[in-house]
């Protein structure tokens, strides 16, 4: 499995860019799993609190699976550490894992920059593979595809 994460800042494009990547590596017969860190305070949006996964939750249970027509929504009371979250993500046997943010964890990274204060936080950042400031969706693309195969 080929991971990758895309970071920059709020508004730098991050989730744009990952789900075109989504639909081009399903296009070429890839398994994709994207982890998303949310970073926008506050848990993500949750279902309505009349649903059992809700109640169960409500209850104390620590987790909730839920199962049917081919889909599987799981729900948690305490968020895993990193490792844990990419374990959840790698349950379905992806060929590549896109991760968008956790810039600080360890990992090949795509930078997406909004301006030249962007590279100035995050220049020192670990394992950066590309630094992208002005998008350009056809080369992004093929440097994607070159990269994933690389190593497949």
């Amino acid at each position: 499995m080929k991971t990758l994460h895309v970071v920059g800042f709020k508004n730098s494009g991050k989730t744009t860019l990952v789900l075109r990547w989504v639909r081009l590596l399903k296009a070429n017969g890839y398994r994709v799993a994207v982890l998303k860190h949310h970073g926008h305070g506050g848990a993500p949006e949750m279902p309505d609190s009349s649903t059992d996964t809700m109640r169960f939750l409500a209850e104390g249970a620590n987790t909730t699976i839920v199962a049917g027509g081919g889909v599987v929504q799981l729900h948690m009371s305490a968020e895993p550490d990193f490792i844990g979250l990419k374990e959840i993500a790698m349950m379905d046997h992806p060929d590549v894992l896109l991760i968008e943010g956790y810039k600080r964890e360890t990992g090949k990274k795509v930078l997406l920059l909004r301006d030249e204060t962007d590279w100035e936080e995050l220049k020192n950042l670990t394992d950066i593979e590309l630094v992208v400031r002005n998008v350009n969706n056809d080369q992004l693309d093929k440097w994607l595809m070159e990269w994933v195969e690389k190593e497949f």
